[in-house]
């Protein structure tokens, strides 16, 4: 046997062994699946993020201002309705299970208590264009995108566990923001591109630089894996990129709907990943081999 066989011939049983480790058949990889019905949700279906249990929390279920829920089971309904002229976007969990809303409408993050259902506002900025989508470290502290869409303008917002709001940097029309596993860097997109930052301790950021760039269509959403793979949403192009930590495009996941707005990592082991589509109204799953981040650090 050539050296070249034996190569192919390790290579597919180191990933068989990876695929083993997570009881996920080869076959079931990377295909997506609608799971809720397509019109389902408006056009403004965004924000999805899962609790610990793997349960999927999305904006503009059924009408707008309203948050849904898709259980572990598939069955999906509105778990809450947000204050009347609030509408929501990028959505987190803290450390202690709080949801946390980006309410664009009405400059606000909203925090959500999850027993009671009760809906406060944890911070407010009327200088905001609108929060946009949001990223989370292991302190709570919040990363906001703040997108100026009339003006092509954007900046980058962090919210501290006080509600405290200092802006950061100013960045295109700054959308999809995610930190990664080590919560050493900041990425950022904007259009075509995707920009990193050194993100300090104190949540201080330097160091901009490009991460890497498109050809063709924009972008919206993203998430990390564990390993600090970027799972990005691709609007207008049905498909969701998985880039590496070096800015290297590893697959590109097809999708049934054009238009992905964010996604995230759930289910009962953190490899389900979930696509908010706006041309469907729907949501979509793909099955993956490494869990989400966040999935990850909330199941230590």
């Amino acid at each position: 046997m050539s050296i070249y066989k034996i190569c192919i011939v390790l290579l597919a049983f180191s990933q068989s062994i990876l695929l083993n480790s997570q009881n996920i058949p080869e076959e079931e990889l990377f295909k997506s699946v609608i799971r809720t019905p397509v019109n389902s949700s408006t056009v403004g279906v965004e924000g999805p993020a899962c609790d610990k249990k793997g349960n999927l929390y999305y904006v503009n279920y059924s009408k707008e201002g309203t948050i849904g829920i898709l259980s572990n089971e598939g069955n999906s309904s509105v778990f809450v309705e947000l204050p009347e002229g609030s509408v929501g976007n990028g959505i987190r969990f803290d450390s202690r299970g709080n949801m946390l809303v980006a309410d664009y409408t009405k400059h606000n993050i909203l925090r959500v208590d999850m027993s009671s259902k009760k809906i406060e506002v944890f911070a407010h900025e009327k200088s905001m264009s609108q929060p946009n989508d949001i990223a989370i470290d292991s302190k709570d502290r919040l990363y906001a995108s703040d997108p100026d869409w009339k003006n092509r303008k954007g900046r980058i917002w962090r919210i501290d566990t006080n509600g405290k709001v200092t802006l950061l940097d100013s960045l295109g029309t700054a959308n999809g923001i995610e930190l990664s596993p080590d919560e050493k860097t900041l990425y950022v997109n904007a259009s075509r591109q995707v920009w990193a930052y050194d993100l300090s301790k104190k949540g201080e950021v330097s160091n901009k630089r490009l991460f890497m760039e498109f050809t063709d269509f924009g972008m919206d959403g993203m998430r990390c894996d564990a390993k600090g793979n970027l799972y990005i949403a691709r609007f207008g192009k049905g498909v969701i990129a998985v880039v590496s930590h070096e800015g290297k495009l590893i697959r590109e996941v097809a999708l049934i709907g054009k238009k992905p707005t964010n996604v995230a990592f759930g289910g009962k082991d953190g490899c389900t990943v979930f696509a908010t589509l706006q041309d469907q109204g729907n949501i979509e799953s793909f099955r993956t081999d490494i869990p989400g981040k966040e999935w990850t650090k909330h199941n230590k």
